[in-house]
């Protein structure tokens, strides 16, 4: 579709009645700050009923609406667009005529959809209209899903997925449990998830009881992707295996419960962790996959520091006493960004101990304490028998409490180097987070080196990077600054067989630091807000997140995409 016609789009639905003007002032106003398609906020907003909203583009833009619900695309058609890049662009493919492509969307006014469909398949587009109720509805019968696990069930090769023993378990009987579990089709199933998330590079495994149905969904890059399911009728063995292999009780359905298993797969160790939470319709389990092999690659120049923030980290690090803060939300990286810098500074003659929720790897020459607070092993309490055993380094998983935080910041203070974590925005929040939890200030100031904020953004694929077009505007309204009159180059993934058509592959962090000296240090004693904390910082020389995530995609390694939906303006 032109691109006059998306920017006529407002208007023309509010000439013809469809959309109310306040309704319409709304929804720009989120497509502004947010990003996406207009029709696509509409209606996730609630904002105008669907079959109107159809009609009404489909008459005024001249696009045939088509009734997804009695129409079956032939299979080689199907083939052309695989079910993620279907489900991602919410598009079907319908037909395919000669060199055009007759394609079902939700959004036919989606430019950058229709060009990275007609850069998949080599072919024309031609875009029809459908409701996302219809697409919803269709795509899994359209793909075939239960068809294909049948398929898989049928086959006689089964993954080699080796169950070994935690290094904590009980004596148990591997081999007998493995008996328990009932029909060989069900460890099929079993190790074929296992195999397909490790293979695909997955940091979690998502397997959600319906009404009617499984849903298996893998969390790559950051992102969940739908997978084929399993029958509906081997919800109940499958969960069971799953409890087995990490020694839980089979026989609970009604409380939430946790536990870990290990495999061997093609000579690599796979630590999994597993949560199960009764639902409505079973038990919802998610299986958390970390592999040990991936900790041997960590590398301190490869975080996503810029060339000062990285500096003023290794200084950090360098020093005898002090506490260096990591915040961010979960799954921001936090956990490796602290496992890289302990592997920096870990040394036979500095005594390293470590207090975790849970120990997500293995370090060797590092003495590393799980909490549990079943017990009253917390935080609080793994780190005051830590400071008896003779600590030069610690590291403390999170700080939710003050009893935590008042701890750490004392070990700062007599002779300790304390890293740790914290849940905050950015990095200038983490003093007045301290406050909130009631460390005085002059504390906070006397014993904090660094302070750093993380997010994670999908690196663009190598194999499928493209120049893309983006508007001078849209690129300032990103807050993207360069020099001279000519805007950098900016690119994106087109999506190839190597990223499973997401055009991206592998994950970078952005870092925003900030170095604590004498002028921050009167700042945060004069009970500073953390917004003059930042802007003193940002005077300083340091780079925001927005600012890092933008220089990113300058030299070529992410999306705008990427850095407006993990970073907020400045």
């Amino acid at each position: 579709m032109a691109k006059a016609l998306v920017e006529k789009l407002p208007e023309i639905l509010i000439q013809s009645g469809c959309v109310q003007p306040e309704q319409m002032e709304k929804a720009l106003a989120e497509q502004r700050e947010q990003g996406g398609g207009i029709v696509h906020i509409l209606l996730d907003k609630g904002l105008v009923q669907e079959k109107m909203l159809v009609s009404c583009i489909a008459e005024q833009m001249g696009i045939m609406p088509i009734d997804l619900t009695k129409f079956k695309p032939l299979p080689e058609v199907l083939e052309l667009v695989s079910r993620q890049v279907a489900n991602y662009y919410k598009v079907i493919p319908i037909a395919q005529l000669g060199r055009t492509l007759s394609l079902a969307m939700v959004d036919p006014l989606d430019v950058l959809a229709i060009d990275d469909i007609r850069l998949i398949t080599g072919l024309e587009v031609q875009a029809m209209i459908c409701s996302a109720k219809d697409f919803r509805e269709s795509l899994d019968n359209y793909y075939a899903t239960k068809a294909n696990m049948e398929g898989l069930l049928s086959s006689t090769e089964t993954p080699r997925v080796e169950l070994r023993k935690m290094a904590n378990d009980q004596d148990i009987n591997i081999d007998e449990l493995l008996i328990k579990t009932g029909e060989v089709s069900i460890i099929k199933i079993v190790n074929l998830m296992l195999v397909q998330a490790i293979k695909d590079r997955a940091s979690d495994i998502h397997i959600e009881p319906f009404e009617k149905e499984i849903k298996l969904r893998y969390r790559i890059d950051g992102v969940l992707y739908d997978s084929t399911p399993p029958p509906k009728s081997m919800q109940a063995a499958i969960v069971s295996r799953i409890k087995i292999m990490s020694n839980l009780d089979i026989a609970e359905r009604r409380l939430p419960q946790d536990g870990r298993f290990m495999v061997r797969v093609h000579g690599r160790e796979i630590d999994f962790r597993v949560s199960s939470l009764p639902t409505s319709f079973g038990e919802k389990v998610v299986m958390r996959v970390l592999d040990k092999s991936g900790l041997e690659s960590l590398d301190i120049d490869k975080l996503g520091f810029h060339k000062q923030g990285l500096e003023g980290f290794m200084r950090a690090l360098s020093s005898p006493y002090g506490i260096i803060l990591l915040t961010g939300p979960t799954g921001s990286g936090k956990s490796t960004t602290l496992y890289t810098a302990l592997r920096v500074i870990n040394k036979p003659q500095i005594n390293i101990v470590t207090v975790e929720d849970p120990v997500e790897y293995q370090m060797e020459g590092i003495n590393q304490v799980a909490v549990n607070p079943d017990i009253g092993l917390t935080f609080a309490a793994g780190l005051r028998s830590i400071l008896r055993q003779d600590p030069d380094v610690i590291m403390v998983g999170e700080i939710r409490d003050f009893e935590t935080a008042d701890i750490a910041i004392k070990s700062a203070l007599t002779g300790h180097l304390v890293l740790s974590t914290l849940h905050t925005n950015d990095a200038a929040s983490a003093i007045t987070r301290l406050e909130d939890m009631g460390i005085e200030p002059f504390l906070i100031s006397s014993s904090t080196l660094l302070v750093a904020a993380q997010r994670l953004v999908r690196r663009i694929c190598k194999k499928c990077k493209r120049e893309a077009v983006v508007p001078e505007e849209a690129l300032r309204a990103a807050q993207m600054k360069w020099e001279g009159g000519t805007p950098p180059k900016i690119y994106h993934g087109a999506g190839c067989t190597a990223c499973k058509n997401t055009g991206y592959a592998g994950r970078m962090a952005l870092i925003e630091s900030i170095t604590i000296d004498d002028d921050l240090r009167n700042l945060i004693g004069k009970k500073a807000t953390s917004r003059q904390i930042k802007l003193a910082a940002m005077e300083k020389g340091m780079m925001t997140l927005r600012m890092v995530g933008m220089e990113r995609v300058k030299e070529g390694s992410t999306t705008l995409e990427e850095v407006i939906r993990v970073t907020a303006f400045d």
